[in-house]
């Protein structure tokens, strides 16, 4: 006997098992379950965010294992698009398997039932009347039209059958909610980031991950017109013209090429008096490559330009290149002149600082800015060892930095420009920094407010540096250049000792007291090692017997306060000044001076750049899409809710009357009417039972 036969039954039974699997429904409720728990993940995990991000939150281990599983940008992995074309063979599978039958059960009467199985039908009714058979066909086919019901009448076993049908659409239902998925899908994956990873995949176009000027990026990295959809950004400043959009890839960027040119003749911006934008627009003039045709366009938010089937929405504003002039202070050394810089926003300048070269990248202007100044609502706070606050705050009577927010109390106001920059130094390490031009008022005193973070995902932590008498940061960079000299201390500690003990003392006293407001002024100013600041003066109490730390706190923090005052005047006398008076106002601004000279050991900048003159420059965000498949999907969606209704609003129901003679004359006629119906509800049943009443009446 062979076994090829045997063979190809098997094959055939194993591909019909296959093709049974794929298109039942619990493949696709499987397949629905696990696109849910992406779209979930998709959801939580922040999309296509810069690589670096990620490693900083999950660290090296934990991030090369979520890029593995594509996890950072999960709606285009090639796990999350094979589950989707899997679910489109699926319930492709499904409508092909099913549709045909269901078209056939639509069109066929059940015409072969037979008058002994309507009697085991659980609806059904009986009747004998007094007229001839064809007057009660007749009669009862006019009475079911007028229901709404579809007749076909069959003579079949000396008698006749009045089959109706209604609501047979029903099935149209399911064809169509499952057409809509697969139509819904097909058009998604159309507008999703396929195409573009298609050509990545076959046609070596590669993200392109360095810097430099658009034109000069090769071809590789570039994306030509003839790409079916897209998904990008264009940043254009006022007076410029741009013909690309940038789409961000998780390692750089593709360059899409445009079939036109957009130049942007004016940007428009309102704020609401939060400062958050009210309506922002863009003038722009259109140049079409082919034909060389120019128009005018304004393109606002929810109002966008649709040419050539892109379409070219307002996404928001940047600044386009901003002039900026600035003062800058040296933040280390005991140098405290100042010097002047110049950068251009979006470029960066280099800087010679304490013998070394820093580069500064400026990334950004803002005009103007509306914070809340209420009071204690400021929430900018430097950088600051919790655990020393927690232990000292009580011994010291303070804590560094700011009070936390409270969303009790609010006062907006504008608080003028900043300007934000990166200092990188020659091993590529960078700090970000953001500074007000303008002193703000808070807490009752006037302070510049000098901003930093290490890494994108931080907020500004803010190191407040006391207005002088001239508005400007001048007398607070004279004391910091004091502090970290070391002939200023020790002649400030002569002036504390000269000044805290009476004539007679000082022969004694006068020595011991020299040394001991040195010493205080050098552990504030973090010499022999020390931090510096609250933190030097923490680690040099730690040294002393627990009982004594409060009362040792008390008399090094009067000391140091003495000792700072001297070491002000010291700082005026070096630079040709008055003398400090001993006023209310001159002893706060020293207090707030004291804070600001502690929380700056974790400012980490060797200067300070004050913005001093700027010529804004404005930029308009525009995102450009080009989406076919965007048709498709209303398609699919009409198709999803027609069928939808199909399935929930259309009832099926089916009908089957008998009649034959009631005896060997035409003197009368027997019916047996059933009915059958899917779902069993309330509506049937009230139908049923007026049907009941209104066949068997007489004409």
């Amino acid at each position: 006997m062979s076994t090829t036969g045997i063979e190809l039954n098997t094959r055939r039974r194993g591909f019909a098992e296959a093709v049974e699997l794929v298109s039942s429904m619990r493949f696709a409720i499987s397949l629905l379950t696990i696109v849910s728990i992406a779209s979930i993940i998709g959801t939580v995990l922040k999309q296509n965010e810069p690589m670096p991000n990620y490693v900083n939150q999950f660290g090296p281990f934990w991030f090369e294992v979520f890029a593995k599983l594509g996890l950072y940008n999960v709606y285009t992995s090639w796990w999350f698009l094979l589950i989707l074309v899997f679910l489109i063979v699926s319930t492709a599978l499904c409508v092909v398997r099913n549709a045909p039958k269901m078209v056939r059960d639509m069109r066929s009467w059940r015409e072969h039932v037979r008058e002994e199985s309507l009697r085991n039908f659980h609806h059904k009714l009986e009747w004998t009347a007094p007229v001839a058979r064809a007057t009660l066909v007749a009669q009862t086919a006019e009475r079911l039209r007028h229901a709404g019901y579809a007749i076909k009448l069959l003579e079949k076993d000396g008698g006749t059958l009045v089959a109706a049908k209604k609501g047979a659409g029903n099935k149209f239902g399911y064809i169509f909610a499952h057409t809509a998925i697969i139509v819904i899908l097909l058009g998604g994956m159309l507008d999703s980031e396929l195409p573009v990873k298609f050509q990545q995949w076959f046609f070596g176009k590669t993200p392109f991950g360095g810097s430099g000027v658009i034109a000069d990026i090769p071809a590789q990295h570039r994306l030509g017109i003839s790409n079916p959809t897209f998904r990008g950004n264009t940043l254009i400043a006022e007076g410029q013209t741009s013909d690309t959009a940038l789409l961000p890839q998780a390692s750089g960027v593709l360059v899409q090429e445009l079939p036109f040119s957009i130049k942007l003749e004016k940007f428009h911006i309102d704020f609401y008096s939060t400062g958050m934008p009210k309506l922002f627009a863009s003038d722009v003039t259109v140049r079409d490559h082919e034909t060389g045709k120019t128009f005018p366009a304004t393109i606002k938010v929810n109002h966008p330009l649709i040419y050539k089937g892109i379409a070219v929405y307002q996404s928001s504003f940047d600044d386009g290149g901003s002039k900026l002039k600035l003062t800058g202070f040296p933040m280390s050394g005991t140098a405290d002149k100042a010097f002047q810089i110049e950068g251009t926003v979006g470029a960066s300048t280099e800087l010679k600082q304490g013998g070394e070269t820093w580069s500064v990248e400026w990334s950004g202007f803002r005009p103007f800015n509306v914070e809340n100044i209420a009071a204690n609502q400021d929430a900018r706070a430097v950088a600051k060892n919790t655990s020393f606050n927690e232990q000292l705050s009580a011994t010291l009577g303070k804590a560094s930095g700011s009070a936390a927010r409270s969303d009790h109390a609010k006062d907006l106001k504008n608080v003028g420009p900043s300007v934000q920059y990166k200092l990188r130094d020659k091993t590529g390490q960078a700090r970000e920094f953001m500074n007000y031009m303008q002193p703000l008022t808070l807490d009752g005193a006037q302070v510049y407010l000098a901003g930093v973070r290490s890494n994108p995902q931080e907020n500004f932590s803010f190191l407040r540096i006391p207005a002088d008498a001239d508005y400007s940061v001048r007398t607070w960079m004279r004391l910091r250049a004091a502090l970290a000299d070391a002939s200023l201390r020790q002649d400030a500690a002569k002036r504390y000792a000269a000044r805290a003990l009476a004539p007679e003392q000082q022969a004694g006293l006068g020595g011991q007291l020299e040394e001991s407001a040195a010493r205080t002024l050098a552990i504030f100013a973090g010499e022999g090692g020390g931090r510096g600041g609250f933190i030097g003066v923490s680690q040099f109490l730690e040294k002393i017997p627990p009982a004594e730390q409060e009362k040792a706190a008390g008399i090094f923090m009067k000391m140091l306060n003495g000792a700072l005052w001297e070491l002000w005047q010291a700082a005026n006398a070096r630079a040709g000044l008055a003398p400090v008076e001993a006023t209310e106002a001159n002893g706060h601004f020293l207090q707030l001076a004291t804070n600001a000279l502690s929380d700056s050991v974790f400012y980490g900048a060797p200067v300070y750049l004050q913005l001093e003159e700027f010529t804004e420059v404005k930029a308009s965000v525009l995102q450009l899409t080009r989406s076919p498949g965007k048709n498709i999907v209303y398609l699919g969606c009409l198709l999803l809710v027609a069928g939808v209704f199909a399935m929930f609003y259309i009832r099926e129901r089916r009908m089957w009357v008998w009649i034959r003679s009631a005896g060997d004359g035409d003197e009368g006629a027997h019916a047996l009417m059933a009915m059958s119906t899917q779902r069993k509800t309330l509506d049937f049943e009230r139908e049923f039972d007026d049907l009941k009443v209104k066949l068997p009446l007489p004409a």
